[in-house]
């Protein structure tokens, strides 16, 4: 199995029974476990932006202990990057990081309000090690400070990452001189952060270079602790891909390749259209995965201003209500959102989305789309139907 399959099977074991989540961890193997936890936490304590501050390396141990069992992992900080699994030198004295593996389990992939840290501990290097030095700042140098916080802090679950500061520490265009979508972002998104999602966002990012993208993907991942997050795009990512992250290729307005990634991995809880931004491709997605998305999910469009530029878009900035275009077909949905409200029952035709539509929001340039039952009554319409056809009748 994969990464992300196995992920999978912790996310959902976390929030179940202890018994559930023992057995989980002992049918996957507590090493497999131990190093699906350590690439989580490295991941999101992103320890790769203090590596240009460190003047020399400098390595801490994480280690998970499971009954009789210890499953230690060493971490290298520097310049260029973060090494896990590096020997350890033998001159280096050792600061380890440890907690108990199905508490860590609990605590890492869980809901945030069971995270726990009874069993956590730090053991910095003993009291004769620091006597040799002559001072314990030369013993654990003040560099390892940042990074053991930073663990910490990822195996406590402590804190939120800022969404704003994560678009552009990875660099997606999300917040950037182009958009200013995390405001908005957290909005809506802001109270399923806990929630274990399946995430669909449609352009993984770097054209047709296949080793370059997923910066957006890798933000959703910090974001969505406890989200599965899947990329469509047209060309081949799958080098991209990490526990947590799948990429699919595929072209966005192809119903089979559609059909293909929704029988893969649907349905979902938030579709993002962050793809071509041309409207057919746009709306040939949006008729197809709406369908994919589960009640009370998400459905986003992005960069909605392509939708009046005619070069490279093939928008139209005169029509502004033409529903072969974005916002004029999002127009056609706030129709459909107040379907109850129509006297006549010939005003308009039908739309699938009518019953299923609950909510529209817009923002510059941006559009979130809430699934839920729209079937609340117009007693007021109801009565001016019945006056009407009474006027009718007696004329």
């Amino acid at each position: 199995m994969t990464d992300t399959q196995d992920v999978m099977r912790l996310l959902a074991a976390a929030e179940g029974s202890e018994t559930t989540l023992r057995a989980t961890v002992d049918d996957l193997g507590s090493a497999r476990v131990a190093t699906l936890l350590t690439g989580e936490v490295c991941f999101r304590a992103r320890l790769d932006e203090l590596g240009p501050r460190m003047s020399t390396p400098v390595r801490v141990i994480l280690e998970f202990q499971c009954t009789d069992q210890s499953f230690p992992t060493m971490i290298t900080v520097e310049g260029g990057g973060v090494r896990v699994g590096a020997d350890q030198p033998a001159h280096l004295p050792v600061t380890v990081v440890s907690q108990d593996l199905y508490e860590a389990v609990r605590t890492v992939y869980g809901p945030r309000e069971l995270a726990a840290t009874v069993s956590q501990a730090v053991r910095w290097p003993e009291m004769a090690v620091m006597a040799a030095a002559g001072r314990p700042s030369e013993a654990v140098p003040t560099a390892f400070y940042p990074i053991v916080q930073r663990i910490i802090r990822s195996l406590s679950r402590s804190e939120h990452a800022d969404l704003a500061e994560l678009a552009a520490e990875c660099g997606t265009d999300k917040w950037s001189a182009l958009h200013r979508y995390p405001e908005h972002y957290n909005r809506h998104f802001g109270p399923l952060r806990e929630r274990r999602l399946n995430v669909l966002e449609i352009g993984v990012g770097g054209f047709d270079e296949t080793g370059l993208g997923a910066a957006s993907l890798r933000m959703w991942k910090h974001y969505f602790p406890r989200a599965v997050l899947y990329g469509l795009d047209i060309a081949d990512k799958s080098s991209l891909d990490e526990a947590r992250i799948v990429t699919v290729r595929g072209d966005q307005s192809d119903r089979a390749a559609l059909t293909a990634l929704a029988d893969q991995a649907g349905p979902f809880d938030i579709v993002i259209d962050d793809g071509s931004h041309v409207s057919a491709d746009v709306l040939a997605s949006f008729e197809f995965l709406f369908g994919q998305l589960n009640p009370n999910g998400l459905y986003v469009i992005e960069d909605l201003q392509t939708s009046y530029w005619k070069p490279m878009f093939s928008g139209d900035d005169y029509d502004l209500t033409d529903p072969k275009h974005t916002m004029g077909f999002i127009k056609t949905l706030l129709d459909g959102l107040h379907h109850q409200e129509f006297l006549h029952v010939d005003a308009r035709a039908e739309q699938p989305t009518d019953h299923w539509i609950r909510g529209v929001h817009i923002y510059h340039n941006l559009c979130f789309i809430e699934k839920g039952p729209n079937v609340e009554e117009s007693p007021f319409a109801n009565l001016m139907r019945r006056w009407e056809n009474t006027d009718q009748s007696s004329s």
